[in-house]
């Protein structure tokens, strides 16, 4: 069996795409309507990911970077029957339904990497390897489309079969919607883990559910990823989020909770029947795991959605000690700052807390947490990845020149129907694909 000191939580974080923008595409993501139609700044957003990916660096924590989607995907509209050059086709996207569908393909989405994927260690799996699954994202078709491309970035990185397995995202449209890892939690303590994927929704069966926004996630999506991981059966808990978050904005349980190693945080709407969850993850872990709970009093569920204090990445450091980066709009949020100097006051083990600027992100309805994947990996297992995707001070530095270099401050729908701005962006990533040592990852680039 690995042991323990010998496994380290990698941070997978996703590069802000040029394509970042304000369209409003996400029912039930209270941020995204908010700032529908607002103006972005694809440039901005893409330093403000980085700059907090050098952060989490530097605090000792091993951080690595996801390549952002081709957008626009030109791919998608030829499926829906464009057709033609790639400047016809664009044109004739821009013109369909007010351009609507250009931005659908256009969005930057598959930044908040919390939903690439959901990921299983090698010490939890059957077979001895890592597994990860990538999310079908069903729900909503701009993120549907980020399936096949996201299987394909995991393949190039993840490539070592001894090591690690790649699985295709879930069939079944609906009935296994999958959301990837902001459903998904993994803790453990005395030796034990307990996989926490919870769900908003069951594909069969009566259940009480949200009414003014959609449930996302399949129960069915989750038990399918157990079985084709190979988790345990004692390692699995499979929990309900409770409706009345999902209605209130909280469309991924990691809106309402966040955990790492033995401890919890998260808030009394995260997840139904909250009581008996707390007694069963004790039961399985133990006394030693720590739960703390916001109560809707202290931290009111409106407050809890507009400053996504839970949002945040509980980073366990090497002594066992945890530091969490919050975004700024929860220091900025009267209720929000005082539970977590609350959890910082009382939990021996959190040591600090620090805020950060991803208010690009944070616009869209994505914290901090939304912008990783955590991928728990044994040191062999990191050495087994493919490409240069691990933060240094020099991929930083050639990273942010890149951004710089090719990313615009603004951007509109007549840019996304511009071929020439188009070639533009398709040219950064093939530049990008070398300064990692991707290979050829994009459709444009295998045409």
């Amino acid at each position: 069996m690995t042991s323990p000191h010998d496994v380290h939580e990698v941070q997978f974080d996703g590069l802000v795409g040029p394509t970042h923008n304000y369209a409003g595409l996400s029912p039930g993501n209270v941020a995204s309507a908010r700032h529908a139609g607002a103006a972005s700044n694809p440039k901005q957003a893409a330093l403000e990911g980085l700059r907090k990916m050098a952060f989490v660096r530097r605090l000792g924590v091993p951080q690595a970077v996801l390549p952002p989607h081709e957008r626009p995907s030109l791919q998608a509209l030829r499926s829906l029957g464009f057709q033609g050059r790639d400047e016809e086709v664009l044109a004739s996207a821009a013109r369909y339904e007010g351009g609507h569908l250009l931005r659908l393909v256009s969005s930057a989405s598959a930044m908040w990497s919390a939903n690439a994927a959901t990921v299983t260690p090698s010490a939890d799996t059957h077979d001895g390897r890592c597994h990860l699954t990538a999310a079908n994202l069903t729900t909503m078709f701009h993120r549907s489309i980020e399936a096949r491309e996201r299987a394909t970035i995991l393949r190039a990185i993840f490539g070592n079969s001894a090591r690690f397995v790649v699985h295709d995202a879930l069939p079944g449209g609906a009935h296994f919607s999958d959301e990837g890892a902001a459903n998904h939690t993994r803790l453990h303590a005395n030796g034990r883990a307990v996989h926490l994927l919870a769900w908003g929704k069951r594909s069969w069966g009566a259940m009480p559910g949200p009414v003014r926004h959609p449930a996302r996630h399949a129960l069915e999506a989750s038990q399918a990823i157990a079985r084709s991981h190979g988790i345990h059966a004692d390692r699995t808990l499979f929990w309900q989020q409770h409706p009345e978050g999902i209605d209130g904005g909280s469309f991924h349980t990691d809106v309402l909770a966040v955990g790492s190693g033995s401890l919890f945080l998260a808030h009394e709407l995260a997840f139904a029947d909250r009581e008996r969850l707390g007694s069963t993850l004790r039961e399985r872990l133990g006394e030693s795991l720590e739960l703390v709970w916001a109560s809707n009093d202290e931290l009111p569920l409106s407050d809890a959605v507009d400053a996504y204090p839970f949002n945040s990445q509980l980073l366990e450091r090497s002594d066992g000690t945890f530091v969490i980066v919050a975004p700024i709009d929860a220091k900025e949020n009267e209720r929000a700052h005082a539970f977590l100097n609350r959890v910082l006051a009382t939990v021996d083990r959190v040591k600090e807390i620090h805020y950060l600027d991803v208010r690009q992100s944070m616009r869209n309805g994505g914290g901090p947490a939304c912008l990783r994947l955590r991928v728990p990996l044994t040191t062999g297992e990191m050495h087994a990845l493919t490409g240069r995707v691990f933060l240094t001070d020099d991929l930083e530095r050639e990273l942010e020149q890149w951004i710089e270099k090719h990313y615009p401050d603004r951007i509109s729908v007549d840019n996304l129907a511009d071929s020439r701005f188009v070639r533009g962006l398709f040219q950064a990533l093939d530049e990008l694909t070398t300064i990692l040592k991707l290979g050829s990852i994009y459709d444009f680039q295998r045409a």
